[in-house]
């Protein structure tokens, strides 16, 4: 096991024991593809969103925010996917409200978030645009001191039924990513509307349609024209804990093999002193740690006060190997279970579906090869 401090190990145990003991019941009451209000809210109460932003029940100091984000991500991860990604989300989506917000928007927002009463959304992706920020074409139309909001989200966490939004609109045509600006949106907006879509990924993900949507002055996340500055360093910090999650499910789906084949019998024996099966499970751990390993040296290099180009290209870095590790991980580990794994409600099951996402969203594997180069090369001073 990669080395943690002794504070680090202590946090990881109480997150553990909050997770089995408050979180886990009110998983088993959800509704699939739908925001767990009451997890939430147990969340909050717990202390747990408090983490999301360096913080924890005992208050920890902030400049460990990235390595406490990881660490929390990675061990609800280990209980309850579920669990795990309905905390992300409420990092996500407020970060850059708490990142880049005036004063007033922070405490509109983020106490409530904290608190697990307001459901916050990170809304970049539209049907033409993904990870390229440059392609956005939900417009800003001036009006007034303000603007009026027209276009459509798309497959958008926690969507439609957040009660805050990061939104990225184009405030200036023609102008690539530095013409996009982000805006604090409140859920019931008028002109505001959207609907659930039904993916493979269980979590509440959804379209939104933006038709006419007055923000004002005070809703303006960082600058005018430099929404793209506000998604980068808030991925900067989300990117690697990302991959923490993904190494939570591949622990997890690790773990449960190890039983499983410790007390499956066949050819006169238990799977495990099959050669295959215990050198397989032995690639499995290497690629697991490997991955551990990227996600907490990113999550240090965050910390530590790097430069930006060191800390984009190892949260690349991290995010890509551990969501890549993890997928196949979490494949090999339903192929020595056998059939039952496929059975709904099987733990296997439910991480197989969960998996495949974090390679897409928050930035696409090949997204993240692509920023890993152009750090190389920058770094060589290279064109």
């Amino acid at each position: 096991m990669t080395t943690r401090t002794p504070a680090e190990q202590e946090y990881v145990r109480q997150v553990h024991d909050l997770a089995v003991t408050h979180l886990l019941p009110l998983v088993d009451k959800s509704v699939e593809g739908r925001v767990n209000r009451p997890l939430l809210a147990a969340m909050g109460e717990l202390g747990l969103l408090r983490g999301l932003f360096g913080g924890s029940p005992d208050e920890p100091p902030r400049d460990a925010a990235a390595m406490q984000l990881c660490l929390l991500r990675e061990t609800i991860a280990g209980v309850s996917a579920e669990a795990e990604t309905a905390l992300a989300l409420q990092g996500l989506g407020s970060y850059p409200i708490l990142q880049s917000g005036t004063p007033a928007t922070v405490e509109r927002w983020i106490p409530g978030v904290v608190r697990g009463e307001t459901v916050a959304a990170f809304a970049l992706t539209e049907p033409e645009a993904g990870s390229d920020a440059a392609a956005l074409g939900l417009r800003a139309e001036r009006d007034g001191d303000g603007w009026l909001l027209h276009g459509e989200k798309i497959w958008i966490s926690n969507a439609p039924e957040a009660d805050v939004y990061t939104v990225f609109a184009r405030t200036t045509a023609g102008a690539g990513a530095r013409g996009v600006t982000a805006f604090a949106v409140a859920g019931d907006a008028d002109g505001l509307s959207g609907e659930h879509l039904d993916l493979l990924s269980p979590h509440p993900i959804g379209r939104l349609r933006f038709e006419g949507v007055r923000v004002g002055p005070g809703d303006v996340l960082g600058e005018l024209d430099a929404g793209f500055k506000v998604a980068m360093r808030t991925l900067d910090l989300f990117r690697p804990s990302v991959g923490a999650f993904a190494v939570g499910m591949a622990q997890s789906a690790i773990d449960a093999t190890l039983d499983h084949v410790s007390t499956r019998q066949a050819y006169g024996g238990p799977l495990a002193a099959q050669q295959s099966v215990a050198h397989k499970l032995a690639d499995l751990a290497t690629q697991l740690e490997a991955a551990r390993l990227l996600v907490y040296t990113a999550a240090r290099t965050y910390d530590g006060g790097a430069s930006r180009g060191e800390i984009t290209r190892s949260a690349a870095m991290a995010k890509l190997f551990a969501t890549e590790a993890a997928q196949t991980i979490v494949d090999q580990c339903v192929q020595l279970h056998g059939a039952r794994a496929l059975e709904r409600g099987h733990l296997l099951e439910h991480l197989y579906r969960d998996v495949r996402a974090p390679r897409i969203y928050e930035g696409a594997s090949e997204v993240q090869r692509t920023i890993i180069a152009r750090e190389l090369f920058k770094e060589r001073n290279l064109p």
